[in-house]
């Protein structure tokens, strides 16, 4: 199997104009769909990368669905509903940190668990499905469990099942729905991918360990942690625990998309056969290069060879 499938919402993107005051851009983007923008750049031609979502019948569901063909994610895993539309967030940025405001009430991707034979069908024969905390935080607590069946039929069947927790706190009924979501998410994946700043304020964990322990206790056969500056810490059933110290960067531009590119280089080099320490020591590369440049996507480090 070379199919490589990522699963969740893309929205549309207001950002700051450069050099224009008051004025934004706009432009489109997702943590599983940047995950997938960068997988479709790191995997060999044959591969495929296609996006997992559902989307509405309006005009800028269509534009939407041209984007990201356009970019050369396949397009073959979108689902179409009546009355919806794509979800909409606008972006502030301060010392290389965002502060994001969301309009997502009447998203399409929200009802992405409401027919279990299209997850089915999509899910049928991928290498690798990638889904995130957010993926699971947008839908009701009954769809979630609907998602997570679906893709526990995909592991059975022989799908790699990667899990980034990517936590948006506002986006869960409360903290315990949080914790449950991303236990359950866990349950069903082979490797997770957690933050450790995100996993001291969900869990209160003292260490990284603490991190590896309860995901191994979950299911997952393989945990990656990635931890800003400071050393990653991974663990798999076949390498055992590896650390990895990511490469100084001396100015961050903008950090959006560091977990997602991150995730991205990881699972590409897994799949094409990297051992675990090879895998994060790339994913950790890619994501330095990319809070280099602005915006979630940077095609920029592909035109100039800053990946190899």
């Amino acid at each position: 199997m070379t199919r490589f499938l990522t699963l969740g919402e893309i929205m549309i993107e207001m950002a700051p104009a450069p050099d224009s005051p008051g004025l934004f851009r706009l432009g489109y983007a997702g943590d599983t769909f940047n995950t997938a923008w960068y997988a479709r750049r790191l995997l060999p031609t044959p591969w495929t990368v296609s996006y997992g979502t559902v989307i509405g019948d309006d005009a800028m569901s269509t534009d939407l669905a041209q984007f990201i063909e356009r970019q050369g994610v396949a397009t073959d895993t979108l689902r179409r509903i009546p009355d919806r539309t794509v979800g909409l967030y606008m972006i502030q940025t301060r010392d290389g940190e965002r502060s994001f405001s969301y309009w997502r009430g009447q998203s399409a991707a929200r009802t992405l668990a409401d027919d279990p034979d299209w997850l089915d069908t999509i899910f049928k024969d991928r290498a690798v499905i990638q889904f995130s905390g957010i993926t699971l935080a947008i839908l009701t607590p009954e769809a979630r469990k609907t998602l997570c069946a679906a893709l526990g039929r995909a592991r059975a069947a022989g799908s790699h099942i990667a899990f980034d927790t990517n936590l948006r706190p506002r986006l869960w009924d409360s903290a315990e729905a949080m914790r449950s979501g991303l236990l359950q998410g866990a349950a069903v994946s082979d490797t997770v991918m957690p933050s450790f700043d995100e996993e001291q304020l969900a869990f209160q964990d003292a260490t990284p360990e603490e991190t590896v322990q309860r995901y191994r206790a979950a299911g997952a056969s393989c945990v990656v942690i990635k931890n800003g500056e400071a050393p990653c810490h991974g663990w798999s059933q076949t390498d055992g625990t590896v650390t990895c110290t990511p490469p100084d960067v001396a100015r961050v531009v903008d950090s959006t998309a560091a977990g997602d590119s991150f995730g991205a280089g990881f699972l590409a080099a897994q799949a094409m056969g990297a051992n675990l320490g090879t895998a994060m020591t790339r994913a950790a590369h890619l994501a330095a290069e990319v809070i280099q440049h602005p915006g979630a996507l940077a095609p920029q480090i592909f035109e100039t060879g800053e990946t190899s």
